[in-house]
């Protein structure tokens, strides 16, 4: 028989591994039941939200993200909320992220930076548009589908995981400084578009370059050269490409190149094509409303669930006898120690019958990873009757029940299925034939 494997389940989606993690969240593979899609899980603890006063920011942030639909941006399907905590349902992107291209083939050529930058530009811009900041442009941000399409993650919920600490302060410094603009550490309020326009930079200047423009061991020294934009481009940028980054890390927001100026310039233009995508139609926001109700009306179901055995073809075939729904009463079968049955139930539906159906027996129930044993009170004469039974899962929709003794009398065993199954009517298949039979 093969292992029992223990399925966590939030909603329709099953849980897996966990692919990353931040301060506050933890995001993990996951994959809709009913459409077999793969997609990626953000967790967050509601109760630190809460207490930080974030639910408002979170619930606007959520509600954008939903309604931004552009191909290089990781789309968010939608959100769920249980008693603990908030599930974010975001595309699963499979290319890993871009900088690991730099660290396992080094700086690239300027053809290769382009495509990536002009990509990044075209995301940013397009939020940007529809007043979402990403405020956290930085490596492990930037990912590449299986087509080699570069995707922002994290847009416009950055924030939420990695900038709140138990202080309750937004702290938009933490993370990795080396892409943080000059007036986001000064700490002074900044401009979202701007601050996210320096970070578009300094990850050009990674791309070509194969290291930070800005980098010291020492994080005060980081922040000076940071401030008065001290960086050295190498000798193998060409003229367009740094006079384009030198506008770009202008230390000043008030002078720093915008968007529209990018998509004028000379380097930047060059095979540049624009984004081609359907703009959204109507987004339903009512699963956002519903995260933030205490009501349990609205809670997603969390549930670690025991997925049935599998029971592949050979041991079908050889225990086929017990398929044919002969029960223990027929006089062929004998005094049988065991009996099977076939159910196109769920399997936690089945396990449920079988426990309203034996309590009132007298029977004390275990139930466990898929089977159950059910111990009857009262000592027999054989002592007290016990009984096994496990479910064996034989195709998607259909469960096979087996029912043993494992304990006690055989007749009374007998006398314990026959009321068993007189409950269980409605759970146990019939075929067409079975149907004629009964008529």
């Amino acid at each position: 028989m093969n292992g029992e494997k223990i399925k966590r389940r939030v909603g329709k989606y099953d849980i897996g591994r966990t692919i990353g993690e931040g301060t506050f969240a933890k995001v993990k593979f996951a994959r809709n039941s009913e459409t077999g899609e793969a997609v990626a899980l953000k967790i967050l603890d509601k109760e630190k939200v809460l207490k930080h006063k974030m639910a408002e920011q979170i619930r606007r942030e959520i509600a954008t993200m939903k309604l931004i639909k552009h191909p290089n941006v990781v789309q968010l399907y939608e959100v769920m909320g249980s008693k603990t905590k908030i599930y974010i349902i975001l595309e699963f992107v499979t290319g890993g992220e871009l900088f690991d291209k730099i660290v396992n083939h080094g700086r690239m050529g300027e053809k290769e930076a382009r495509r990536y930058f002009q990509q990044l530009i075209n995301a940013v811009d397009y939020c940007h548009s529809r007043g979402v900041y990403h405020r956290d442009l930085k490596p492990e941000n930037l990912l590449l589908d299986a087509y080699g399409n570069l995707k922002v993650s994290d847009f416009g919920l950055s924030a939420l995981s990695q900038q709140v600490r138990d202080d309750g302060l937004l702290h938009t410094t933490c993370g990795t400084p080396n892409y943080v603009a000059p007036e986001v550490l000064n700490d002074r309020g900044y401009d979202g578009a701007t601050a996210d326009l320096w970070s578009c930079g300094v990850i050009l200047f990674v791309l070509l370059a194969g290291y930070l423009p800005f980098d010291d061991s020492n994080l005060m020294n980081l922040y000076k050269k940071i401030s008065a934009a001290e960086f050295m481009c190498p000798p193998w940028f060409s003229f367009s490409a740094r006079k384009l980054i030198t506008r770009i890390l202008d230390p000043n927001p008030m002078n720093r190149i915008t968007i529209p100026e990018i998509l004028h310039d000379e380097w930047f233009k060059k095979d540049y094509k624009p984004s081609v995508f359907e703009e959204k139609g109507e987004t339903n926001l009512d699963d956002i409303e519903a995260v933030f109700k205490d009501s349990e009306v609205h809670h997603v179901t969390e549930k670690k669930e025991e997925k049935p055995t599998t029971m592949n073809a050979f041991e079908l075939i050889s225990m086929s006898k017990g398929l044919d729904l002969e029960n223990l009463l027929d006089i062929d079968q004998g005094f049988k120690k065991e009996t099977r049955f076939t159910s196109k139930c769920p399997a936690n539906e089945i396990i449920s019958k079988i426990e309203e159906a034996a309590k009132p027996l007298g029977f004390d129930v275990q139930k466990k990873n898929y089977k159950m044993k059910l111990e009857n009170m009262k000592a027999g004469r054989k002592g007290n009757l016990n009984v096994a039974t496990e479910i064996f899962q034989v195709a998607p929709s259909l469960h096979m029940v087996e029912v043993r003794k494992a304990k006690g009398d055989t007749l009374e065993f007998r006398k314990f299925y026959s009321n068993l199954s007189r409950c269980l009517e409605d759970v146990v298949w019939k075929t067409e034939d079975d149907m004629q039979e009964t008529k």
